[in-house]
């Protein structure tokens, strides 16, 4: 990868691009860095639920690079967004309406897109409610900017604060992927939990000019995560190669067809989606209840990230939702039909009916050993937490690389990675002729 962007910055066209992906994220650090005014940032870094990335308001300091922490403008990150998303793309599978909508090319996609940001606009209001309401106790009614307000005025213009921070994020990765290069909101994510990542690890460092014996925890703790790293990387581009043969067909005085190909069914073809979902479906309840019943612990104690139930109920929807959105990304109705049209088919196989249901049996059963895969990945940092124990070194290190952070890592580095080769690749295409 460091071989393709050295070679990538002696491109003029793909550097500019680089150098404006950089400026871009750039200016989204340093938002990230911006204290909002009127909340009281030692109040929040006191909270624990931010050191746990698993829960709501945990995974969203995560993926905003302690955005959130920090009290910044842009703390709500890419939560909103992404959740927005999902939501959508779940959404376009349910309703006929706006299944026709995205099949519909360029048009149908910009409306996709604009039913996505409204949903995010709502959810950036309501996580900005709740994160006022939570922290309610952090609001710093001694701001200059706020002297002599009320509470309430207070915390409506760290909503609208939050939001505006929110939508501003949205619009820096839409720019990241227009005008830049890779997907612009994973590239958020990226550095965010890189960043996160970084704190972590130079808060365990700090421990260990403490304590020399909590070296041998880093020790141990960086060889788990290089091996975690290597199965995430193996496990990503493992894939299912079904063979396809097309017939020969004579068109005139020309042959075409004859040839073999395959179709590629990636074992964790879905990525990190499942367990992003799974995760907001279990903890957005928490959210609602730190709206309207602040006071209230039973959710924390019965469904708390820790807790043997929100692990089993974490498990079993991350299966459920693997099942789920491969049946989005592969259909095998549609692939069959196509590959009939075409005049190919599967050695061995009929076309048509038989064709659809041999890949709906291939992909089902790569799918569970993918959904079984990202359960365990998502399962790492609680079960950890139940074996070792309540050990601060080893608290700060898991929150440092989680499991579902490395697998974001891996998965937008290598997409990064395939789309800067792109971007050479078309430059450098000399055609035929030469």
């Amino acid at each position: 990868m460091f071989k393709t962007l050295y070679s990538a910055f002696k491109i003029k066209d793909v550097r500019r691009k680089l150098l404006l992906t950089l400026l871009l994220l750039f200016i989204y650090r340093l938002g990230c860095w911006l204290p909002i005014p009127g909340f009281d940032i030692e109040a929040i870094i006191g909270e624990t639920n931010l050191s746990n990335s698993t829960s709501i308001f945990g995974l969203m300091n995560l993926l905003s690079g302690n955005a959130l922490q920090n009290c910044s403008v842009l703390a709500l990150g890419v939560s909103p967004y992404i959740t927005a998303s999902i939501v959508i793309q779940l959404l376009t599978v349910a309703i006929p309406a706006l299944e026709r909508l995205s099949k519909q090319g360029e048009d149908g996609k910009r409306k996709i897109n604009l039913y996505t940001r409204i949903a995010a606009l709502v959810l950036s209001i309501a996580q900005a409610v709740g994160i006022v309401v939570a922290y309610s106790d952090g609001l710093d009614v001694n701001n200059a900017l706020w002297a002599g307000a009320p509470t309430w005025l207070i915390g409506m213009g760290v909503v609208i604060i939050l939001v505006a921070g929110g939508m501003f994020t949205v619009w820096i990765g839409e720019r990241i992927t227009d005008l830049g290069v890779g997907n612009g909101m994973s590239l958020l994510i990226f550095v965010g939990i890189l960043s996160s990542s970084m704190s972590s690890i130079a808060q365990a460092i700090a421990l260990a000019t403490e304590d020399i014996t909590i070296v041998w925890t880093i020790v141990l703790y960086l060889i788990a995560v290089i091996l975690i790293f290597g199965l995430i990387v193996f496990v990503d581009g493992a894939e299912r190669k079904v063979p396809i043969q097309y017939a020969k067909q004579i068109k005139g005085r020309k042959m075409y067809g004859g040839q073999s190909t395959f179709i590629p069914i990636k074992v964790n073809g879905s990525g990190v989606i499942p367990i992003i979902f799974a995760s907001a479906l279990l903890t957005f309840p928490q959210l609602i209840i730190s709206i309207f019943a602040p006071e209230s612990t039973w959710y924390q104690q019965w469904l708390g990230t820790n807790s043997w139930l929100y692990i089993v109920l974490l498990a079993l929807l991350i299966l459920a939702f693997s099942f789920f959105y491969a049946q989005i990304t592969f259909n095998p109705e549609d692939v069959s039909k196509r590959i009939q049209q075409q005049g190919g088919f599967i050695p061995g196989i009929r076309a048509g009916k038989p064709t659809a249901e041999y890949l709906k049996k291939i992909s089902r059963r790569i799918t569970l050993f993918g959904a079984i895969f990202l359960a365990i990945i998502a399962l790492i940092p609680s079960l950890a937490f139940k074996a070792i124990g309540d050990s601060l070194s080893w608290g700060v290190l898991i929150n440092a690389f989680s499991a579902t952070g490395l697998m974001i890592l891996v998965s937008v580095a290598l997409e990064f990675d395939k789309q800067l080769e792109a971007q050479m690749l078309m430059r450098n295409y000399k055609g035929f002729l030469n």
